[in-house]
């Protein structure tokens, strides 16, 4: 059974950071894509970031050179660290996993197929 568990959601203001954590278990892929996803109040869940298991990134132009996706392969614990947060930035966020079957290592910021986690908030105040 696939298990995501996010951790590391809270409340900053406008300009702060913090790193959002997510341990995924079950899953039991060699290659894959994982990322994170959010959803505002009122708003269609959006992708925010992927990552291969071969490493390679893709994020969202609303977050690009302020967020960062990483991953633990061996342990497979997913991050993403965030930065110059901005109130737009609020919502729930997302863990997702999914196997990769194909050669390319491109992960699209589509949510489908994916396993999910339950979701972390994050709120960020002017």
């Amino acid at each position: 059974q696939v298990q995501l568990v996010e951790s590391g959601g809270g409340s900053v203001q406008s300009g702060g950071s913090l790193r959002l954590s997510c341990a995924v278990s079950g899953f039991p892929y060699i290659r894959w894509c994982m990322g994170w996803f959010r959803q505002a109040p009122g708003k269609e869940r959006e992708g925010v970031a992927t990552i291969h298991s071969d490493g390679n990134t893709n994020y969202a132009d609303s977050v690009k050179a302020r967020f960062t996706i990483s991953q633990d392969n061996a342990n497979k614990i997913l991050y993403l660290e965030m930065h110059s947060l901005k109130p737009e930035d609020s919502a729930m966020y997302y863990c997702a996993a999914k196997v990769s079957y194909v050669s390319s290592t491109f992960c699209s910021l589509s949510d489908r197929g994916f396993y999910w986690g339950q979701g972390t908030q994050v709120t960020v105040s002017s």
